[in-house]
């Protein structure tokens, strides 16, 4: 009997084995299954890059009759097959709004609040989540990601300003590290910064705020307040070009506000722009060993006329693997 009870385990074993073994294989027929289908490799979620893709015309207005086969899409100089064009606008956006309540921001401050209003009543829709940061003396969190448009509201109403010093890179890095967790490829992840881009405080420089928002497959939107008075100042000119630097390498925009009535307008560009947004979808040819930069280029050879923006690469890091490890981290009050 006991040998017999040990036949039957080692028989078992040996079926659950090669059941796994065949699950562990693109090749699993059955019923109703093609085997000449079933014989292709299966293609790995982490291979999958998405690409949010902004396409205006000549005056700026936003495209939205584009196709598949009208895009062609380049990765590290090489073509690759694009998989899926998700329709303009659809897919859902992961947000976080980022306030710069620094310095001398008292004067324009309600107006700026009133702005970000307007924007989130337009853009936010039942299926998007929006996070709220403002730079203090660190990234401090005011509103954790919500998907309800009444507490992000309420959130923006308890914003407050400060006349501390101003961790600029930190906060746009702390703000990349809370966009990027929501493990949903589909999402487009979006960073709207509200600041002048000078930095005096932070730990970390333009080019870790650079790789940390690639990481995060974010697009990173500015609008600078200062107007063209920053054309004065070479402090303030640096940390405009500072912003120009993070939108051009992520498919976003640096707006300078002339004046703050401007505000309204740029947020009103930036919804637009958001509820036209292409989503093209590929498989990756590199391997997934290789860790390192890949280079991205987009383009519409069929409609030479049209300005096409999006990231200009990506690090093929997991977002699980990566995120909230390292400083800085935003204080949440």
């Amino acid at each position: 009997m006991p040998h017999k009870i040990m036949l039957a385990v080692f028989v078992l074993l040996q079926l659950f084995l090669q059941a796994g073994s065949l699950h562990t294989h693109a090749g699993i027929t059955g019923p109703g299954t093609d085997p000449q289908q079933s014989a292709r490799p299966i293609q790995v979620a982490t291979n999958m890059v998405q690409v949010p893709v902004s396409v205006t015309d000549a005056a700026g207005n936003s495209i939205k009759d584009l196709r598949l086969e009208d895009f062609q899409i380049e990765e590290n100089g090489s073509p690759v097959t694009i998989e899926h064009l998700g329709e303009p606008g659809e897919t859902r956006l992961e947000m976080v709004l980022v306030f710069d309540v620094t310095g001398s921001t008292r004067a324009r401050f309600d107006f700026e609040r009133m702005a970000a209003t307007v924007f989130l009543k337009t853009v936010f829709r039942p299926k998007d989540a929006v996070s709220i940061v403002t730079i203090t003396s660190m990234p401090t969190v005011i509103q954790e990601r919500t998907t309800s448009l009444p507490d992000a509201l309420e959130g923006l109403g308890r914003i407050l300003p400060s006349g501390s010093a101003t961790p600029f890179y930190d906060s746009v890095i702390a703000a990349a590290r809370i966009v990027r967790l929501p493990q949903d490829p589909e999402a487009r992840r979006v960073q709207i910064v509200l600041s002048d881009g000078e930095d005096n405080r932070s730990e970390q420089q333009l080019a870790d705020a650079i790789r940390e928002v690639q990481q995060a497959d974010c697009i990173f939107y500015s609008i600078n307040p200062g107007g063209q008075s920053i054309r004065l100042n070479k402090v303030s000119l640096r940390g405009q070009q500072g912003m120009e630097a993070l939108a051009s390498q992520t498919g976003g925009s640096a707006f300078l506000a002339d004046q703050i009535e401007d505000l309204t307008g740029i947020y009103g560009r930036i919804a637009a722009e958001l509820q036209a947004q292409y989503l093209l979808s590929y498989y990756s040819p590199a391997p997934r060993s290789d860790s390192s930069f890949r280079r991205i280029a987009v383009r519409v050879p069929r409609r030479p006329g049209l300005r096409v923006r999006a990231r200009q690469g990506y690090y093929p890091t997991s977002r699980a693997s990566e995120a909230g490890q390292g400083e800085p981290h935003p204080y949440k009050p």
